[in-house]
């Protein structure tokens, strides 16, 4: 009678990082608007290599490239943070939200 029954280790939870958020509402408005990354980053005055680091959320963008990014996809800055918000409450529903990296 002296088995040990091991249950396996939860893993924490991950928390989302909001320039994850942020890649993600460009890329699919993006794709949406059936763009290639090259062209949103021509309008957008920066280099494609860079827009697809944002939108894979490995890069933070500052605010002026943000707002450069949003011109081009015809959003507003405002626009962008609000669905990015919406996605990070959705996927935060049980759980903290990481807002900087």
């Amino acid at each position: 009678m002296s088995t040990v029954i091991r249950f396996p280790r939860r893993r924490p939870a991950v928390e989302p990082l909001w320039r994850e958020a942020v890649g993600g509402v460009i890329r699919q408005e993006r794709q949406d608007q059936g763009q290639r990354i090259t062209d949103l980053a021509e309008r957008a005055g920066i280099a494609p290599q860079y827009l697809s680091e944002i939108e894979r959320g490995r890069k933070d963008p500052s605010s002026e490239v943000l707002g450069a990014v949003a011109g081009a996809l015809d959003l507003t800055v405002a626009e962008v943070a609000s669905r990015a918000s919406s996605t990070l409450s959705r996927a935060t529903s049980t759980g903290p939200v990481c807002l900087a990296a």
